[in-house]
């Protein structure tokens, strides 16, 4: 009874019963990230298929393999310019939706549900709509161009239009759920600095570039953090409507994981490797925005 009673009061106390609390999350986080995360380190270490055979230890080999992969190095341009477009596009198209939509008013908030609507859609349903719109035998979208006396044209079987069909798509999906967020981010902005700026003569523009964007300068380091992380993880949108096509040229490097591991090549451990390289780049990019926002922070805003 001493013992369960010793037990009980350790416990007791706040700063060892938070452990407890804390317990059931951090089980979850190593069982189903580091442990997973581990293990693909070390199977990228070796020679196993998909059907885990033939798993011997072969060092950095997989690694050697995939820079000199003209496909891999390709995948990385696919995804670095996907990055590129969708990332700058979707976040200034968001802060300006964001901005229409501050103001309290029923129409703005039937407008804020409209925009919110295709990311509660499935990716693979929003994929095939999209297919099908700009299907060019029997896309709805095809024949408005031809209602108006334009030629059909198929992007998603062009090599040189696909990726750019598929970072529209992925902007018209994402765009809304980012207004929302800087929304919120920008009720919260005192209206104190916006009746001063007034009295400075300030005219909308300076209020929205001098107040609005320092106030809400944290939420927007949020936002293009996760947007490039997310737009680097790109998969769904590529492997519904093209599948890597045409020629590669939707490829990206999850796309490229998957087909090694699970289509074509079976090859776990080599997919194994490409994830590790992902990984590595992500965890980089994340650190150096990271520390970015910090410093812009430190100036008391953005960071120009």
């Amino acid at each position: 009874m001493n013992k369960i009673r010793k037990i009980g009061a350790y416990w007791n106390k706040p700063q060892h019963a938070a452990y407890l609390f804390i317990a059931p999350a951090f089980l979850i986080v190593v069982l189903f990230t580091i442990v997973p995360l581990l293990m693909s380190f070390y199977v990228s270490l070796t020679n196993v298929t998909t059907y885990l055979a033939d798993g011997k230890f072969i060092g950095l080999k997989n690694f050697k393999r995939l820079f000199e992969d003209e496909y891999f190095l390709n995948s990385w341009k696919v995804t670095v310019l996907f990055t590129i477009f969708d990332v700058p596009i979707s976040i200034g198209f968001a802060l300006f939706v964001a901005a229409l939509c501050n103001n309290e008013s029923k129409f703005n908030s039937l407008m804020r549900s409209i925009y919110i609507l295709p990311i509660i859609c499935s990716s693979t349903v929003l994929g095939l709509t999209w297919e099908l719109y700009l299907d060019p035998q029997i896309g709805l979208g095809n024949y408005i161009l031809q209602s108006f006396g334009l030629p059909k044209f198929s992007i998603f079987t062009d090599i040189s239009l696909a990726i750019y069909g598929i970072i529209f798509i992925s902007i018209w999906r994402g765009f809304g759920m980012t207004a929302m967020i800087l929304v919120a981010a920008m009720q919260g902005v005192s209206t104190s600095l916006y009746e001063a700026a007034e009295l400075d003569g300030a005219n909308a523009w300076h209020k929205f570039w001098h107040v609005t964007i320092p106030g809400i300068s944290s939420t927007l380091w949020f936002v293009f953090i996760t947007r490039v992380i997310g737009s680097f993880q790109v998969f769904d949108l590529v492997y519904v409507i093209t599948g890597g096509g045409p020629a590669h040229s939707t490829e990206t490097v999850v796309s490229y994981i998957y087909d090694k591991a699970f289509t074509h090549s079976y090859k776990l451990g080599y997919s194994s490797a490409a994830a590790e390289c992902l990984f590595v780049v992500i965890l980089l990019c994340t650190i150096f925005l990271y520390g970015r926002m910090l410093v812009g922070e430190k100036k008391g805003g953005v960071d120009r």
